[in-house]
């Protein structure tokens, strides 16, 4: 099965936690405090690869986690970092934001790299909380939690030509006939059910072509297969539109050619700039006044045409020197171009805490809470006033108040719950 779109949840490593560890050896009293860091969160590496044609390793699987920091250790050793955790695509694949459709990563070259998420800091040990009036600190810093998203993965075909036309115009026959590709092939709509990939080779060049299937009316809207495969024709340099002139079943070659261009364009404006070469195929059913028609009209809009039967090779050979020509004269691969309007940005920090209300309850939540929670030792009194200063330093008793906390209320820090005092 050609898998080529999927939806995945990533998440990197968290930091590992700092120790709380004081030096003891034979005949040294007060060693004072030797706990290590912990280690850094991996990242989520993804990676692009020629091994690969699809997006199958996405389609049992849906959760990637990186692997997290090990906590600091004493005798002031630091934790191990994670391991990044490295994924593999096919070259093609573009990774997208599913909450804000921003595009992350495009990954259009072997070996191309992108860190989509970075892993979590580690937590500082308690050497680095001593000084001179607190000299054996009881608490060390928490690790920080790793970045985690949601994203969308789709494959965009690299190819040079594609074919596009009706479904039974004969894309993959012609396919089949000028490379080396064994696509399906049967007289029924729908015959091809997933892009079909071959090489030409004209002389000392080569060029790649996609067999697109599933264009109908209402392609970009969903209908057919469409919508699930016209991103393949985005990085194509040129298209060959094949029609089929033997106007069977009542159809017009020349409306069959227009829709689907009208379909391109909804689809991506952009599209119907690019260049195409017509082949009227299946000439040998046709009418001939049916085909000098089509033929006068397509050369009338500025067309190349080629009129052949594709399933006997006829006029095939012509149309691939033509081809090869064009390829060699267009620029590298056009890849995915989206209009992108002018913003103005202006600094916002980033929010360390937010504050809700469930059921009559204060929660303060946010990965610098958490972090500062997990860091004290509320057995220690200078752990426990570390920690009181650092709420209302960052401003949570006074958001508290704003939010119209009164004495007495109950507030809740993830797993700690407490009555306000003020």
């Amino acid at each position: 099965m050609f898998i080529d779109h999927a939806k995945i949840h990533i998440k990197a490593g968290d930091g590992g936690n700092g120790m709380v560890s004081f030096h003891t050896e034979k005949y040294i009293t007060n060693g004072g405090p030797d706990g290590g860091d912990g280690g850094k969160g991996g990242d989520v590496v993804f990676y692009a690869t020629e091994e690969l044609t699809t997006l199958q390793n996405f389609r049992f699987k849906h959760k990637f986690v990186a692997e997290n920091g090990s906590n600091g250790m004493n005798r002031k050793m630091y934790g191990k970092g994670g391991e990044d955790l490295r994924i593999p695509v096919p070259v093609g694949t573009v990774l997208k934001d599913l909450e804000t459709g921003e595009i992350i990563a495009d990954f259009t070259e072997k070996g191309q790299e992108e860190i989509v998420c970075k892993g979590g800091r580690g937590g500082q040990g308690n050497i680095h909380f001593s000084n001179a009036i607190r000299q054996a600190p009881k608490f060390a810093r928490a690790g920080v939690p790793g970045e985690e998203r949601d994203i969308s993965v789709e494959l965009k075909l690299i190819a040079d030509v594609g074919l596009i036309g009706f479904p039974n115009a004969g894309k993959s026959t012609l396919l089949s006939v000028i490379t080396s590709a064994k696509p399906k092939i049967a007289d029924y709509p729908f015959t091809t059910l997933e892009p079909m990939l071959g090489v030409v080779t004209v002389g000392d060049t080569s060029f790649g072509v996609a067999d697109i299937p599933g264009l109908i009316e209402g392609a970009h809207e969903g209908n057919g297969l469409g919508h699930d495969f016209l991103r393949h024709i985005e990085r194509t340099r040129l298209l060959i539109h094949v029609v089929d002139v033997s106007a069977q079943d009542g159809r017009d070659p020349i409306s069959d050619f227009d829709q689907i261009n009208e379909e391109l364009r909804k689809f991506n404006p952009l599209l119907e700039m690019r260049p195409q070469v017509v082949v009227g195929n299946k000439i040998d059913q046709a009418d001939d006044e049916v085909v000098k028609a089509f033929t006068d009209e397509m050369k009338k809009r500025g067309y190349e045409v080629f009129l052949m039967s594709a399933a006997i090779g006829e006029g095939t050979k012509e149309l691939v020197n033509h081809v090869a020509a064009q390829v060699a004269a267009l620029p590298p691969t056009i890849l995915v171009e989206e209009a992108k309007e002018e913003k103005l940005y202006e600094f916002k920090p980033e929010e360390k805490f937010t504050i809700e209300v469930q059921d009559g309850v204060y929660c303060v939540l946010g990965d610098w809470v958490r972090v500062v929670l997990e860091s004290t030792n509320f057995d220690d009194p200078e752990s426990l006033a570390y920690f009181q200063r650092a709420l209302r330093k960052n401003g949570v008793i006074d958001a508290l108040e704003k939010a119209g906390v009164k004495e007495g209320d109950p507030v809740k820090i993830y797993d700690l719950e407490f009555d306000f005092i003020e």
